[in-house]
């Protein structure tokens, strides 16, 4: 058994719940067991000077300052995003963008904002499960609107953590397993399995191919689970 009492290949609860704030086209404040995040999709009717055809879509993300056990600085009193922080909203924008027909956003920016209001590990992960809920009710929103003529989403997007603690493969890890871990595994999928990112990582120990493909196994299982609670919160994708 392990800390909190979980299986091996459990996930912790998740819940998530739309429409938490007001004012952004698409809101979810996911919640992991004690781990919570905030996630908000803004839309802009501009993009980027990059972007010469279609939409764009892009991620923000941080931690509030005591969202762990002890008070971290804001990003704005160091004057810069920190490198884990710009890391991280890297990864999310990716796993998004990934999800999307970005021709179908034509002159149309979505920023997902992702604020951690706790953390308890796994923060990235669930800011790209949330982050996603936040992203397809924006666009469900543009497209009442008029504002675009066909649903953008290709498939749903999920991400869950695994990881080897004292030898063994666990699924979805806490903060006291995550900060034991001999190896650490973040992985990103589609509805169908298929992987859009996976970030593996030796903590205290190489791991051999093998145990990636027992942590992406996991990992396969703990996102089709996270799918399937999308799918009962935001319905299909048209």
């Amino acid at each position: 058994m392990r800390i909190d009492g979980r299986a091996l290949e459990e996930m912790r609860e998740v819940k998530l719940t739309t429409e938490f704030t007001k004012f952004a086209e698409g809101s979810c404040l996911i919640e992991m067991g004690n781990t919570m995040v905030l996630c908000n999709a803004s839309v802009e009717e501009r993009v980027p000077p990059h972007v010469h055809s279609g939409g764009w879509v892009t991620a923000e993300y941080s931690m509030l300052p005591r969202a762990n056990r002890e008070r971290s600085k804001r990003d704005i009193s160091k004057l810069k995003l920190s490198a884990r922080s710009a890391e991280i909203q890297r990864l999310i924008g990716r796993s998004l963008r990934s999800a999307v027909d970005l021709k179908l956003l034509e002159g149309i920016t979505i920023t997902i904002d992702c604020d951690v209001l706790q953390g308890d590990g796994g923060t990235r992960t669930a800011s790209v499960t949330g982050g996603f809920v936040a992203l397809a009710l924006a666009c469900r929103k543009l497209l009442a609107q008029g504002k675009i003529e066909k649903m953008p989403l290709k498939s749903y997007v999920s991400g869950i953590s695994a990881g080897i603690v004292r030898n063994e493969a666990m699924l979805d890890l806490c903060y006291e397993e995550d900060s034991k871990a001999m190896v650490d595994l973040n992985c990103i999928m589609t509805a169908e399995g298929d992987i859009i990112e996976l970030q593996g990582t030796g903590e205290g120990r190489p791991f051999t191919v093998e145990e990636q493909m027992r942590l992406v196994e996991l990992c396969r299982k703990g996102n089709m689970l996270l799918t399937q609670i999308q799918r009962r919160v935001i319905g299909e994708l048209e």
